[in-house]
């Protein structure tokens, strides 16, 4: 069976331990979209991990690990990883890279930077990891597949065109130093040195695995509101963050995911620039930021304080409708138990009108958060492995948030450690 993995609002939602947690019943594990962008932090035996490139299938001996065609790969940062893995004592997980994936070249990181630069005050909140220029030369046809480094002719044709096209802007637009094919055909040259071992036809073999029938797990990055089609545009990524798109970037029939875990968080938050109607500010925000996640909110890739917010169930509703949620998860609940209250986001109020629907972000820009007030619990339910011993207004927060999504919520996630969950 195969069963996706994604998020339901702006990412963070706490989809790393969820991810690992359901590894333990999957053979394969595959990422089918986004770079080194963002991370997922795990929380298990051998100690706390932000994975930034690799699946979270990684610190167990049964599962063979994927990267998939839709993934922005960075060869560099993928061997620093599984090394980084190694030497904190995790056995060298068995990893699969597609040969149809394309590579991110130490030139997309710095259009990034100075494309940021340029903007100055009107950036999009880059981590400046080179994923939007990746994802523009893919479409543009002028990236560099996995396959293509094992012919050397055609590959040094390519990257001349590539320095032609390229130095062209770094001259007249950024003024910064241009690219030389001697340099980019040597750094190629490393790189397919360090990936060779794990080239494969990912698709041929997905289909094996599908028709002897492998418990198959599609691992998404950031959520819903990310996506460069249904998200806040344009303050989005660069790779669909849909489980839809898993069918595609995986290289897997459409109609063979079955089940599609949507994570989503029981408070809102956000890293980067963009639309945010339910955030929260000032003191109120700190002491969220302070308590939340495992260690605070901060990026796992960037470190950035996140933004705050309460929950927000339009958004969160309108995130697991866009995925195809089959069932909902929910993260972090244990970190509430401070508050008094908890505001809950139930409408948008736009030009004097409340609406329950997400809208597009010429709207979202004029939006102001409708909220319902709830009691708080004020307890720690920390360890607590038995949804009927939650306090009692903390399954009633539960439900309302359930009922609001309009999807059964099946998980609740009440601690970082992966057994810190309880099952509906």
């Amino acid at each position: 069976m195969v069963t996706a993995i994604v998020g339901a609002n702006w990412g963070d939602e706490g989809k790393g331990k969820l991810t690992d947690m359901l590894g333990e019943e999957s053979d394969i594990i595959v990422r089918f979209q986004g770079g080194s962008n963002a991370g997922h932090t795990i929380v298990n035996d051998y100690g706390k991990f932000a994975l930034h490139i690799l699946p979270s299938g990684v610190f167990y001996g049964h599962t063979t690990n994927i990267i998939g065609n839709g993934v922005a790969l960075n060869i560099p940062d993928i061997v620093e990883e599984l090394q980084g893995l190694v030497d904190r004592g995790v056995p060298k997980p068995r990893l699969l890279v597609s040969d149809r994936a394309q590579i991110v070249m130490p030139y997309h990181k710095l259009f990034d930077q100075y494309e940021e630069e340029r903007l100055a005050g009107k950036s999009f909140g880059s981590t400046k990891s080179g994923i939007a220029p990746f994802y523009s030369d893919k479409y543009a046809k002028v990236g560099i597949q996995v396959s293509e480094l094992f012919d050397e002719d055609a590959l040094r044709e390519k990257v001349e065109g590539i320095c032609a096209q390229k130095n062209v802007l770094l001259k007249h637009l950024y003024h910064k130093p241009e690219l030389d094919v001697s340099e980019l055909m040597e750094t190629l040259a490393d790189y397919r040195e360090k990936i060779r071992p794990y080239v494969c036809d990912v698709s041929a073999y997905l289909f094996q695995a599908v028709k002897e029938g492998k418990n198959i797990l599609l691992e998404g990055q950031l959520g819903s509101l990310k996506d460069p089609d249904h998200g806040i545009y344009p303050m989005v990524t660069s790779s669909s963050t849909l489980a839809g798109y898993g069918a595609v970037g995986a290289g897997i029939p459409p109609y063979e995911i079955k089940r599609i875990v949507t994570v989503v968080k029981a408070y809102s938050s956000a890293v980067g620039a963009g639309e945010f109607v339910s955030e929260i500010f000032g003191e109120e925000a700190d002491e969220l930021r302070r308590r939340g996640g495992d260690g605070g909110e901060f990026g796992a890739t960037t470190g950035r304080p996140r933004r705050m917010g309460w929950f927000d169930a339009v958004a969160s509703r309108y995130g697991c409708r866009i995925q195809g949620a089959t069932e909902a998860a929910l993260t972090v609940l244990d970190v509430l138990g401070y508050l008094d209250e908890l505001p809950v986001c139930v409408g948008y109020e736009i030009d004097g009108k409340v609406t329950r629907d997400f809208p597009t972000t010429t709207e979202l820009k004029r939006a102001k958060p409708v909220y319902e007030i709830l009691p708080g619990w004020k307890s720690d339910i920390c360890g607590i492995t038995e949804y009927s011993k939650l306090p009692e207004n903390c399954r009633r927060y539960i439900e309302f948030i359930e009922k609001e999504l309009e999807v059964p919520i099946k998980m609740v996630s009440n601690g970082p450690k992966r057994h810190e969950i309880i099952y509906r």
